[in-house]
Protein backbone atom coordinates (compact mmCIF):
# COMPACT_ATOMS: atom_id res chain seq x y z
CA UNK A 1 0.00 0.00 0.00
CA UNK A 2 1.63 3.49 -1.03
CA UNK A 3 2.57 5.80 1.90
CA UNK A 4 0.44 9.10 2.48
CA UNK A 5 4.15 10.33 1.46
CA UNK A 6 3.73 8.84 -2.02
CA UNK A 7 0.30 10.24 -2.20
CA UNK A 8 1.40 13.63 -1.66
CA UNK A 9 4.62 13.38 -3.83
CA UNK A 10 2.22 12.22 -6.50
CA UNK A 11 -0.20 15.00 -5.74
CA UNK A 12 2.91 17.57 -6.26
CA UNK A 13 3.49 15.84 -9.52
CA UNK A 14 7.58 14.25 -8.55
CA UNK A 15 8.04 12.64 -11.79
CA UNK A 16 10.03 9.77 -9.89
CA UNK A 17 6.36 9.39 -7.64
CA UNK A 18 4.75 8.69 -10.73
CA UNK A 19 6.95 6.29 -12.33
CA UNK A 20 7.13 4.03 -9.07
CA UNK A 21 3.56 4.96 -9.04
CA UNK A 22 3.24 3.64 -13.02
CA UNK A 23 5.34 0.60 -12.31
CA UNK A 24 3.80 -0.80 -9.34
CA UNK A 25 -0.22 -0.15 -10.66
CA UNK A 26 0.33 -0.91 -14.62
CA UNK A 27 -0.17 -4.73 -14.10
CA UNK A 28 -3.04 -3.85 -11.88
CA UNK A 29 -4.63 -1.69 -14.71
CA UNK A 30 -3.86 -3.53 -17.54
CA UNK A 31 -5.82 -7.13 -15.95
CA UNK A 32 -8.84 -4.67 -15.15
CA UNK A 33 -9.04 -3.12 -18.57
CA UNK A 34 -8.30 -6.43 -20.13
CA UNK A 35 -11.64 -7.44 -18.61
CA UNK A 36 -13.43 -5.11 -20.48
CA UNK A 37 -12.29 -4.04 -23.27
CA UNK A 38 -13.37 -6.53 -26.24
CA UNK A 39 -10.19 -6.44 -28.60
CA UNK A 40 -6.58 -6.86 -27.44
CA UNK A 41 -5.89 -3.54 -29.48
CA UNK A 42 -8.28 -1.04 -27.24
CA UNK A 43 -5.91 -2.74 -24.07
CA UNK A 44 -2.74 -0.27 -24.42
CA UNK A 45 -5.31 2.86 -25.40
CA UNK A 46 -7.50 2.49 -22.41
CA UNK A 47 -4.75 1.77 -20.10
CA UNK A 48 -3.24 5.20 -21.21
CA UNK A 49 -7.19 6.82 -20.72
CA UNK A 50 -6.65 5.36 -17.12
CA UNK A 51 -3.23 6.92 -16.03
CA UNK A 52 -4.32 10.29 -18.25
CA UNK A 53 -7.27 10.50 -15.82
CA UNK A 54 -5.55 9.87 -12.79
CA UNK A 55 -3.53 13.02 -13.30
CA UNK A 56 -5.75 14.90 -15.34
CA UNK A 57 -6.22 18.44 -13.78
CA UNK A 58 -3.39 18.44 -11.52
CA UNK A 59 -3.89 14.89 -10.23
CA UNK A 60 -7.70 15.98 -8.76
CA UNK A 61 -8.71 12.19 -8.74
CA UNK A 62 -5.89 10.85 -7.34
CA UNK A 63 -6.18 13.78 -4.47
CA UNK A 64 -9.63 11.99 -3.98
CA UNK A 65 -8.36 8.73 -2.74
CA UNK A 66 -9.37 8.17 0.81
CA UNK A 67 -7.60 5.40 2.23
CA UNK A 68 -10.26 4.87 4.97
CA UNK A 69 -12.42 3.54 2.01
CA UNK A 70 -10.63 1.23 0.17
CA UNK A 71 -6.70 0.18 -0.54
CA UNK A 72 -4.83 2.22 -3.24
CA UNK A 73 -4.98 -1.40 -5.41
CA UNK A 74 -9.09 -1.54 -4.86
CA UNK A 75 -9.41 1.75 -6.00
CA UNK A 76 -7.34 2.25 -8.82
CA UNK A 77 -8.70 -1.24 -10.08
CA UNK A 78 -12.69 0.55 -9.84
CA UNK A 79 -11.31 3.87 -11.59
CA UNK A 80 -9.37 1.41 -14.59
CA UNK A 81 -12.49 -0.40 -14.92
CA UNK A 82 -14.72 2.62 -14.64
CA UNK A 83 -12.35 4.70 -17.27
CA UNK A 84 -12.27 1.71 -20.18
CA UNK A 85 -16.29 0.98 -19.99
CA UNK A 86 -16.53 4.92 -19.89
CA UNK A 87 -13.86 4.99 -23.01
CA UNK A 88 -16.22 2.53 -24.40
CA UNK A 89 -19.62 3.87 -24.31
CA UNK A 90 -18.05 7.14 -25.92
CA UNK A 91 -16.57 5.23 -28.63
CA UNK A 92 -19.70 2.71 -29.65
CA UNK A 93 -20.46 2.55 -33.45
CA UNK A 94 -23.53 4.97 -34.43
CA UNK A 95 -26.77 3.11 -34.95
CA UNK A 96 -28.44 3.99 -37.51
CA UNK A 97 -32.21 2.94 -37.10
CA UNK A 98 -33.55 0.41 -40.05
CA UNK A 99 -35.79 2.98 -41.31
CA UNK A 100 -33.47 5.71 -42.18
CA UNK A 101 -31.65 3.33 -44.38
CA UNK A 102 -32.77 4.19 -47.77
CA UNK A 103 -34.14 1.41 -49.28
CA UNK A 104 -31.58 0.73 -52.45
CA UNK A 105 -29.34 0.00 -49.90
CA UNK A 106 -31.19 -3.10 -48.13
CA UNK A 107 -31.93 -4.43 -51.11
CA UNK A 108 -30.06 -7.97 -52.61
CA UNK A 109 -29.97 -9.29 -55.33
CA UNK A 110 -31.86 -12.82 -55.43
CA UNK A 111 -29.22 -15.52 -56.10
CA UNK A 112 -30.32 -18.29 -58.53
CA UNK A 113 -28.72 -21.56 -58.51
CA UNK A 114 -25.82 -21.77 -60.90
CA UNK A 115 -27.41 -25.55 -62.45
CA UNK A 116 -30.67 -27.08 -61.33
CA UNK A 117 -29.94 -29.63 -59.03
CA UNK A 118 -30.21 -33.56 -59.79
CA UNK A 119 -31.77 -35.83 -57.42
CA UNK A 120 -32.10 -39.47 -57.79
CA UNK A 121 -35.76 -40.51 -58.48
CA UNK A 122 -36.08 -42.77 -55.78
CA UNK A 123 -34.38 -40.33 -52.90
CA UNK A 124 -37.84 -38.84 -51.98
CA UNK A 125 -41.56 -39.95 -52.39
CA UNK A 126 -43.54 -38.19 -54.93
CA UNK A 127 -45.47 -36.04 -51.75
CA UNK A 128 -41.84 -34.95 -50.30
CA UNK A 129 -40.87 -34.06 -53.56
CA UNK A 130 -44.60 -32.06 -53.93
CA UNK A 131 -44.22 -30.68 -50.50
CA UNK A 132 -40.76 -29.04 -50.57
CA UNK A 133 -41.79 -27.81 -54.26
CA UNK A 134 -45.17 -25.94 -52.38
CA UNK A 135 -43.11 -24.51 -49.53
CA UNK A 136 -39.89 -23.30 -51.31
CA UNK A 137 -40.44 -22.56 -54.92
CA UNK A 138 -44.08 -21.26 -54.77
CA UNK A 139 -43.41 -19.88 -51.02
CA UNK A 140 -46.48 -21.23 -49.50
CA UNK A 141 -47.08 -21.60 -45.95
CA UNK A 142 -47.17 -24.46 -44.22
CA UNK A 143 -51.03 -24.29 -43.82
CA UNK A 144 -51.41 -23.65 -47.01
CA UNK A 145 -49.70 -26.85 -48.37
CA UNK A 146 -52.14 -28.76 -45.71
CA UNK A 147 -54.86 -27.37 -47.16
CA UNK A 148 -54.31 -27.47 -50.55
CA UNK A 149 -53.01 -31.34 -50.02
CA UNK A 150 -55.99 -31.96 -47.52
CA UNK A 151 -53.89 -33.42 -45.17
CA UNK A 152 -52.80 -31.86 -41.23
CA UNK A 153 -50.21 -29.59 -40.60
CA UNK A 154 -48.15 -31.65 -39.07
CA UNK A 155 -48.37 -34.01 -41.59
CA UNK A 156 -46.30 -31.61 -43.95
CA UNK A 157 -43.83 -30.42 -41.68
CA UNK A 158 -43.05 -34.17 -40.90
CA UNK A 159 -42.91 -35.08 -44.28
CA UNK A 160 -40.66 -31.45 -45.07
CA UNK A 161 -38.20 -32.69 -42.03
CA UNK A 162 -38.04 -36.46 -43.37
CA UNK A 163 -36.74 -35.16 -47.15
CA UNK A 164 -34.55 -33.06 -45.90
CA UNK A 165 -32.83 -35.22 -43.93
CA UNK A 166 -32.98 -37.13 -46.88
CA UNK A 167 -31.04 -34.60 -49.01
CA UNK A 168 -28.63 -33.39 -46.07
CA UNK A 169 -27.48 -37.40 -45.92
CA UNK A 170 -27.62 -37.70 -49.76
CA UNK A 171 -25.38 -34.12 -50.19
CA UNK A 172 -23.24 -35.26 -47.36
CA UNK A 173 -22.24 -38.84 -48.76
CA UNK A 174 -21.37 -36.92 -52.21
CA UNK A 175 -19.23 -34.32 -50.66
CA UNK A 176 -17.22 -37.31 -49.15
CA UNK A 177 -13.75 -37.67 -51.59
Amino acid sequence: MAQEGELEALARGEKGAWEAFVRRYAGLVVAAVRGIARETTEVEDLVQEVFLRLCRDDFRLLRSYDPTRAQLSTWVTIIARSTARDALRRHRPVVVPIEAVPEGQLAVDPVEPVRPLKLPEALLSPRQREILTMLYDREMEVAEVATTLGIDRQTVRSAHHKAMVKLRAHFKAGAKP
